[in-house]
């Protein structure tokens, strides 16, 4: 698996969060970003996994 780059523009104020949020856990705001994204992709995919094992089985 290559890699890419993605080129953000946001807020100065949203920039500063997210800093503060990284180094409460001892990350880069790149770092950060990046799992934060992994993340909210996994429970997506979770959330449709499920939605469709429901709907094979006839859960309501």
């Amino acid at each position: 698996m290559g890699t890419n780059v993605l080129s953000l523009r946001i807020d100065g104020e949203l920039l500063e969060r997210l800093r503060d949020h990284a180094a409460k856990r001892g990350m880069s705001v790149q770092d950060y970003v990046v799992q934060t994204l992994i993340r909210d992709d996994f429970d997506q995919r979770f959330h449709s996994a499920v939605e469709e094992t429901e709907r094979f089985y006839g859960v309501t």
